[in-house]
């Protein structure tokens, strides 16, 4: 079996594809696979994926019809060996010692559930990405950790892994609300070994641009509408009380507040 098993959904991303690819291919850590998943990508995603399975036997090539990405890390997944799992988008860059870190810390405390990293921005931004330190409520209201993060291909298989209704963005919050319940693990690599991509158009970009994200939050909602109920009650007050104008501007701002009145 091999260790680690690297997902790579590509749709109209053949461009940035090898750079991807040769992030992986430079990993310190040597006992992975990496699988792209061309998702009915009408560039030239198969060229580009395929010379890389030439140049080394540890790349494999899937292909899908368009289903979206959710779909195509099922499937990318599905057709793995890997006893752990790291998502990556076909944009993205990890560290040469991403995958040696995450195991090494899985190898010291096997309990772990999810471990990433600090990550940068590059590209039109750039620059640290800030994301506050995870906690199990806060992670209800905001997504706090990006797609690739590592975590075991048996924690997969007792979800029903990434949601196809989340095909226009959150799929990777979707997929961690899954995954994690309160009392689980989760460690943070104190190190920028992740480096996301920002460019004028992305899935973020789109989801954002056209409203989509309302729809997105109602699908997350009623995804996980077990983990909201215990919240649910104290949103409710929250509302009736700054209606009658006794909170706080700060509580009014609250993420909690704000995700919570919305689905309300």
């Amino acid at each position: 079996m091999t260790k680690v098993s690297v997902i790579i959904p590509c749709y109209k991303q053949a461009k940035y594809l090898p750079e991807t690819l040769d992030s992986v291919l430079a990993q310190t850590y040597n006992d992975w696979e990496c699988i792209v998943v061309n998702d009915g990508s009408p560039d030239n995603t198969e060229e580009v994926a395929k010379e890389y399975c030439n140049k080394d036997k540890r790349f494999k090539y899937v292909y899908q019809e368009n289903y979206g990405l959710p779909t195509a890390r099922n499937k990318g997944i599905n057709s793995s060996s890997g006893e752990y799992i790291l998502p990556l988008d076909s944009d993205d860059l990890i560290s040469p010692t991403y995958i040696e870190k995450a195991i090494l810390h899985f190898d010291i405390s096997p309990d772990t559930k999810l471990v990433y990293c600090k990550a940068k921005k590059f590209g039109k931004e750039e620059g640290v990405w800030d994301l506050p330190a995870y906690k199990y409520e806060n992670m209800l209201w905001n997504n706090l950790i990006f797609c690739t993060a590592m975590y075991k291909r048996s924690d997969y298989d007792k979800t029903n892994g990434y949601n196809p209704n989340m095909k226009h963005g959150l799929e990777d919050w979707d997929f961690y609300l899954s995954l994690l319940n309160e009392n689980d693990i989760v460690h943070r690599i104190e190190e920028v070994l992740f480096f996301y991509r920002i460019k004028d158009v992305s899935m973020s970009t789109i989801l954002y641009s056209d409203n989509r994200v309302k729809e997105s939050l109602i699908s997350l909602y009623n995804n996980h509408k077990e983990k909201y109920a215990p919240y649910i009650s104290d949103v409710v007050y929250l509302k009736r009380m700054s209606q009658k104008g006794e909170l706080y501007e700060k509580v009014l701002k609250s993420h909690s507040y704000r995700l919570g009145n919305f689905l309300l």
